[in-house]
Parts: structure tokens; C-alpha cells; sequence
């Protein structure tokens, strides 16, 4: 088989759908020597068309198909134009072809395939600005229209496709995503102090990652800080990109006189991820909606103990092996945090729970449910 993926996500985007776009992709080419693929890479800058190049050092089976636009050309081109100009063109002939990004790129005759990762649009619109709302609640439904077959990461989001896409359940599939291996608990005080000095981060901490966005409960996550008694030594950190709509996070750190124990470090690069992880007492992931909820895994995955909320697919990656949560209730969030920093046997006993649980979830295992859906 020819199989090509849109790799624009991958190229374009350091965290979320891109790690997801590169880990799957990286699994699929170990997994699979025998089909050809044709990774397909907008017009970029030359950083991002070195880290595109890197995915197929080496790999025989593997080529890039360039497309002559940007992502933003690309997008506009062929969603809002809404202009046929199928991938084959810039590849040739092909007879897979997965989009893991929701939008589904026009094709001629392959058989194609898109991932939802969730429905959060759907389920919690007053998270998004109108214009990205809009274009979703455009572009998601076409695409899964025309897919032959549509990819959910989880069992949660997987109902969300069916209900609120209205599709057929024999169309949607889940595959689960995975947690590399390179996130293990970090016991080199060298990495892990070069780590803290890096990012300013302090002694003691509460962790939390992903971009400033609504979605994420980031406000509530703070004034449930604010209510800690007893640890005015541990700090609570934010990291991530700036998303859209993050300015009330700052406002009620600012509100809250919280400035000097709030500390947001910004986005931290992929490789040091596990000894941030480390380093964290307790990771917190109040996440109003989440297709998956990678980042409270591979914390899971580094010995580092769970609070998340019991909303959408989050109790199903997380088990029994972490806190759950009301993502609504501060005084909820603010009691489990309190507990977990007041009793390291609790904090040890989940740690080990979740080495545990995340090591069910790997990226190899998702190459192979995806490789067989490929082959249809």
C-alpha cells in the first residue's frame, strides 16, 4: 500500500496534536518497513522542515510529498474555499490517506481516515473564540462526512462522534494514544537540577501542563490553591503556550496575591518533560474536557501522583490510579490537593499505581490498531 499523512500538525505544532502527530507517526514507521509512506509537509521554515526531515532519516519506505502553500494557504484553500485540489497532485497515486488533524484534505480515489481528538467545541463552546469555534463546527463535520472511516482516542470521545456528529458507530474507531518511553521518574539530580534552574522552577511544587486555554480550568486550579493551608512552601506551576482567552488566569493570580507562588514557565521543550514531571509533587489536571489527556499519563508514567477531573475520557486513561475530581468544584479540587501534600504514603501509593496504568498505554500498540485500519 501507498499511505500518506497530513504531517502539517507535526511540523507546525510543539505541543497536543502535533506531539500526538509525530509519536504515532515515529510508531508506524518502526512498526512497519513493508508500505510505502508519503508524509505530506506544507511550505515551512527550514526549522520546521528539518524536524519534518528527521521523522525519515533512514527510512527507505518513507518520502516527503511538499506542498507548495503554508498551512494558513492551505487551510483557507481547502476548507473555507472549500476548492478540490486533491493531495495526490503534489504525491502521486494513493490508497490511504489519514488526516490526524480533524480537517480531512480533498483526495481523488484513496481510502481515507481522520482523527477527532474530542468534541470539546460541542461539549464546551464558551471555551473557544467564535472564529476558531466556527471553523470547527465547519470543517469537523464535512470531514468526517467524507471519511471513510473517522479515529477517536478514546471510548469517551468515541460517543461524543457518534451523539453529536450523528455517525454510524461501524465508522468510528478508537485508538488510544500512547506514552513514550522516555518518560520514566528522572533520579539523575544533575538533569533534574539543570531542569529546575532552566525553568526557575522552585523547591517544592503542584503541577500542571498544557496551553493557556479556557478548557483547561486553570482558574478554578488557582483559587483552589489559594484555599491550601500548612504548605506555604509548595508554589503551583503552569506550563504551557499561550492559547486564546488565558487573560482571567492572570488576572486572579493577580487577584489572589498569588503572583510570587504562581509561576507559568512558558512552554517547556518535549526532552525535558520528564524531570519536570519529576520534580512535581503532585500534577493537577482539573481539564474541563479532554478527548485523551496525554499529559496526566505520562506524569503517571514518571512516579508522579494525579488529581484530574472525572469529566469526559480522563477517568478512563486514568483508572484507579489517580484523584478524581469535580473539574466545577474548587472546594473539591482544593481538599484532594490538600490531602495528597499532606500525606507522602498516599502520594507513593498513587505513584506506583500509575507506573502501573500508564505502562497499558504504548505508542507501539497504537501503530498496530492503526496499521490493521489502514489495511481495512
Amino acid at each position: 500500500m501507498r499511505i500518506g499523512i497530513d504531517y502539517t500538525a507535526a511540523v507546525n505544532q510543539g505541543a497536543g496534536i502535533g506531539r500526538y502527530a509525530r509519536q504515532m507517526t515515529r510508531a508506524l514507521l518502526e512498526l512497519d518497513r513493508e508500505n510505502e509512506y508519503v508524509l505530506f509537509v506544507p511550505s515551512a521554515s527550514p526549522e520546521a522542515s528539518r524536524a519534518s526531515e528527521s521523522a525519515i532519516v533512514g527510512q527507505a519506505n518513507v518520502s516527503l510529498a511538499r506542498l507548495p502553500l503554508s498551512e494558513r494557504a492551505l487551510v483557507a484553500l481547502w476548507h473555507r474555499l472549500r476548492v478540490p485540489v486533491p493531495v495526490e497532485l503534489f504525491s502521486g497515486r494513493l490508497d490511504v490517506f489519514h488526516s490526524p488533524d480533524f480537517a480531512l484534505a480533498p483526495v481523488l480515489r484513496a481510502r481515507t481516515l481522520v482523527t477527532v481528538h474530542d468534541l470539546s467545541f460541542r461539549r464546551v463552546p464558551e471555551c473557544f473564540k467564535p472564529a476558531l469555534l466556527s471553523y470547527l463546527n465547519r470543517v469537523v463535520p464535512r470531514s468526517v462526512a467524507r471519511a471513510d472511516i473517522v479515529l477517536a482516542d478514546s471510548e469517551s470521545t468515541r460517543n461524543d462522534a457518534i451523539e453529536l456528529l450523528r455517525l454510524a458507530p461501524e465508522r468510528v474507531f478508537v485508538v488510544y494514544a500512547g506514552v513514550d518511553s522516555r518518560f520514566h521518574r528522572v533520579t539523575d539530580q544533575g538533569l533534574l537540577e539543570d531542569v529546575r534552574s532552566r525553568y526557575s522552577l522552585p523547591g517544592r511544587f503542584v503541577l500542571s501542563v498544557g496551553t493557556l486555554q479556557p478548557r483547561k480550568n486553570y482558574v478554578r486550579l488557582i483559587e483552589a490553591f489559594s484555599r491550601l493551608s500548612g504548605v506555604e512552601d509548595v508554589s503551583l506551576v503552569i506550563s504551557g503556550a499561550r492559547g486564546w482567552l488565558y487573560e482571567e488566569i492572570y488576572r486572579r493570580v493577580e487577584e489572589l496575591g498569588l503572583s510570587s507562588r504562581v509561576l507559568f514557565p512558558g512552554y517547556v521543550a518535549e526532552a525535558d518533560l520528564p524531570a519536570l514531571y519529576s520534580l512535581s509533587e503532585v500534577f493537577a489536571f482539573p481539564s474541563l474536557y479532554e478527548g485523551f489527556g496525554l499529559p496526566p499519563l505520562e506524569a503517571m508514567a514518571c512516579g508522579t501522583p494525579v488529581v484530574v477531573s472525572r469529566a469526559s475520557s480522563l477517568p478512563e486513561v486514568v483508572g484507579n490510579a489517580g484523584c478524581l475530581v469535580d473539574p466545577l468544584s474548587v472546594e473539591e479540587i482544593a481538599g484532594t490537593l490538600q490531602a495528597l501534600l499532606d500525606s507522602p504514603a498516599r502520594r507513593a501509593d498513587l505513584a506506583e499505581q500509575g507506573v502501573a496504568q500508564a505502562a497499558r498505554f504504548t505508542w507501539s500498540e497504537a501503530a498496530r490498531v492503526l496499521l490493521g485500519l489502514y489495511r481495512g
